[in-house]
């Protein structure tokens, strides 16, 4: 009886959640089976894997995988690598040391579409965004960022974004070091280099493994930047698998294709959380 009550109170908040996750994954796995496009309503029926083999040998899959892992890769390192150096940066007391931080952790409240539109027409614009301007007052030609490097753009977007998150983590980290030892390193001549190899590096391991974590599956699914900015252009340069799945469900009108790609997604980012989970594993085994 001690057991029963508590599990009959959590039922209806464990059925509803297990609802919430299925119905919607049984209905993408059903639509991914049958011909659903719709344009032609009257065209349906069982057709088994074919949105698979059409979604995978559409001209742009290749593009958009390439794409997705660039843009995964690159937002992970730049922020990985700027946040821990900030957070080292601010670490030591200073004088509006509070009023610093508020203002790197701000742009992480910003919601995606605003962000792509900042710099979309405020720094990127070619004719009197700020970064055309620096150009013209060094002497050299704006660049029109969005067509001449859209994902390097895209890219930058979303770092600028996320990398108040990486650096929140990390100084949440740094404040958790002992003192102690950083003082008696200190007094036993280590050098900051040597600090930092042997005592912050190794104290932010588990902090980074979490931010790659978190990052890693939450930059699967980047598509306002994309949508806002580059419209995936040109052509399917900065088109990534989220982006793709727009065009095949929205633009072709394509549910069935677009339910395939989406149940390839979920398996990409299940790959990469059970790649990531064994390594904060490690990490906090350590």
């Amino acid at each position: 009886m001690n057991r029963f009550i508590p599990r009959a109170l959590m039922a209806p908040a464990v059925i509803s959640l297990f609802l919430w996750m299925i119905v919607p994954l049984v209905m993408t796995i059903y639509f991914s089976v049958i011909r659903y496009n719709l344009m032609q309503p009257d065209q349906s029926g069982f057709i088994g894997l074919e949105n698979y083999v059409y979604f995978m040998t559409d001209p742009s899959f290749g593009t958009a995988v390439m794409n997705t892992l660039l843009l995964l890769g690159s937002v992970i390192l730049i922020t990985v690598v700027f946040g821990t150096l900030i957070a080292l940066l601010i670490d030591e007391p200073f004088p509006g040391r509070g009023l610093v931080r508020i203002l790197l952790i701000s742009p992480f409240f910003v919601m995606p579409t605003v962000n792509a539109l900042l710099w979309k027409h405020m720094m990127m614009n070619p004719i009197y965004g700020v970064l055309a301007q620096v150009w013209i007052f060094f002497g050299g030609t704006p660049v029109d960022w969005l067509t001449d490097f859209p994902l390097f753009s895209v890219i930058l977007i979303v770092s600028w974004q996320w990398l108040p998150f990486a650096t929140l983590i990390f100084i949440t980290s740094l404040q958790s070091m002992n003192r102690e030892q950083l003082e008696a390193s200190r007094m036993d001549g280590a050098n900051y280099l040597q600090q930092l190899r042997y005592l912050y590096l190794p104290h932010l391991a588990r902090s980074v493994a979490i931010v790659v974590m978190i990052e890693m599956i939450f930059l699967l699914s980047v598509f306002a930047e994309i949508y806002t900015t580059t419209g995936g252009g040109p052509g399917d340069a900065s088109t990534n698998v989220a982006f793709l799945i727009f065009k095949q469900a929205l633009l072709n009108f394509d549910a069935g294709v677009a339910s395939a790609g989406a149940l390839f997604a979920v398996v990409l980012a299940n790959i990469a959380a059970v790649f990531l989970i064994r390594m904060v594993g490690k990490n906090l085994d350590k």
